[in-house]
């Protein structure tokens, strides 16, 4: 089936010919090398770009395994197909497969009609700073799972449908060819135990592999919830686990954000517009990787209808924090929680996920923390309900889930 991923799409297209090496990264198996080709490759052609001034090479492919252990005989093939003087784009698939890629590809940077794009699936090449292997010369648009509204533009059908297969399974793009449930979850397994856990044990050497497993548990039990690494290394030491320290503690948790498996989201202080440093909160890129370390127990749909708002906002472009906001009652300070503070450029907006607002209360107590918010940006409240966008007495937006999602422009109407 053919997904579209058109924001990603057009964000490659933006870069074209800017003179830096485009760098494609995301969690492993989250559609990189579907993103340069067919994708890109056919928004080039469609350009009119001929054939041939199209480079692909697909360096996990028998037969350029020669090229891994001698990097100037790929620099040389690479000039070989640059036959004359026009515009060439480089696709390269797995470039870490080559010993001193980044040597090769910085060299290729003063050739004036080539225009480079790259992806790469180690834990070296998923690391958060791989921008720095190319000294300043790297543009990186970063690729996540699927969206819900990639995920249903494939799947089509009952939005709700679509909707609970989603929080279930996530939007890994190979899930969508799986035949039932079980075959999913082989596979989302898999790919934690096969995948995800051996480039991060491979690349830092870690011996406690049972401590990064508890860690990743510790983390997809309580999404949504605030924690911070001093509480996870109590836990540990709770359970008589008396060798363990903090540092290791903040070393684990550090390598699981820069394999993009989880991502953390600090606190942010409305009124006093200054970061609180701890506790935080920590999503799950993906949803279904997520249930998967759960063995699909733990469904609570509101933490997991949180954490598709959180990754649908980061996917939107916006920097997102969680809001913490003091309210003076009777004489004491409070701090209730808005759920996400989200800003791109001049827009910022406050953002509750609930369920529903069943009642007049419910509608008080998730309005609470956003009524005390004194400047006027919009105040959403997110909702699972399919509803029609209305507006509660206070002037909060309240908007459903699904047409939230499926909305690119719905926090501008």
């Amino acid at each position: 089936m053919e997904i579209k991923r058109d924001l990603y799409l057009n964000r490659l297209i933006n870069r074209k010919n800017n003179g830096l090496i485009k760098i494609v990264t995301g969690i492993r198996r989250c559609g990189k090398s579907y993103l340069l080709d067919p994708l890109f490759k056919n928004h080039l052609l469609n350009e009119g770009v001929p054939q041939d001034h199209i480079i692909k090479i697909e360096l996990d492919r028998i037969s350029n395994r020669g090229f891994h252990k001698d990097p100037e005989a790929f620099n040389r093939h690479i000039h070989s197909l640059i036959k004359d003087n026009g515009q060439y784009y480089l696709l390269l698939d797995e470039i870490q497969l080559v010993e001193d890629f980044e040597l090769v590809l910085n060299g290729l940077l003063y050739e004036k009609n080539l225009d480079i794009y790259v992806t790469g699936s180690n834990s070296r090449f998923l690391s958060s700073d791989i921008i720095t292997e190319f000294r300043g010369r790297g543009d990186q648009v970063h690729l996540n799972p699927l969206s819900f509204s990639e995920y249903y533009s494939a799947l089509g059908g009952d939005k709700i449908d679509c909707w609970n297969e989603y929080l279930t399974f996530g939007g890994m793009p190979l899930v969508l060819s799986k035949a039932d449930d079980a075959e999913k979850s082989e596979y989302l397994n898999g790919l934690f135990a096969q995948t995800y856990f051996a480039d991060i044990i491979s690349r830092y050497g870690i011996k406690r592999t049972d401590i990064l497993d508890t860690i990743v548990d510790i983390l997809a039990s309580s999404v949504g919830s605030l924690t911070n690494p001093q509480r996870i290394y109590e836990t540990f030491k709770s359970h008589g686990e008396k060798e363990l320290s903090l540092n290791t503690i903040n070393a684990y948790l550090s390598y699981l954000e820069d394999a993009f498996i989880v991502k953390k989201a600090l606190r942010y202080d409305v009124k006093g517009r200054k970061y609180i440093n701890t506790p935080q909160k920590y999503y799950f890129s993906d949803l279904g990787l997520r249930n998967a370390r759960l063995n699909f127990r733990q469904q609570e749909e509101t933490y997991l209808m949180e954490n598709v708002i959180y990754n649908e906002l980061l996917f939107r472009g916006y920097s997102v924090d969680v809001g913490v906001v003091e309210i003076r009652e009777a004489g004491r300070h409070l701090q209730t929680e808005v759920d996400f503070v989200c800003n791109m450029g001049n827009n910022r907006f406050y953002i509750q996920s609930a369920l529903n607002l069943s009642t007049p209360e419910k509608t008080k107590q998730e309005s609470r923390p956003l009524n005390h918010i004194r400047d006027s940006f919009k105040k959403i409240i997110i909702v699972k309900d399919n509803i029609k966008a209305w507006r509660t007495d206070d002037g909060i937006l309240v908007m459903g889930i699904i047409n939230f999602l499926l909305d690119p422009d719905s926090l501008l109407r």
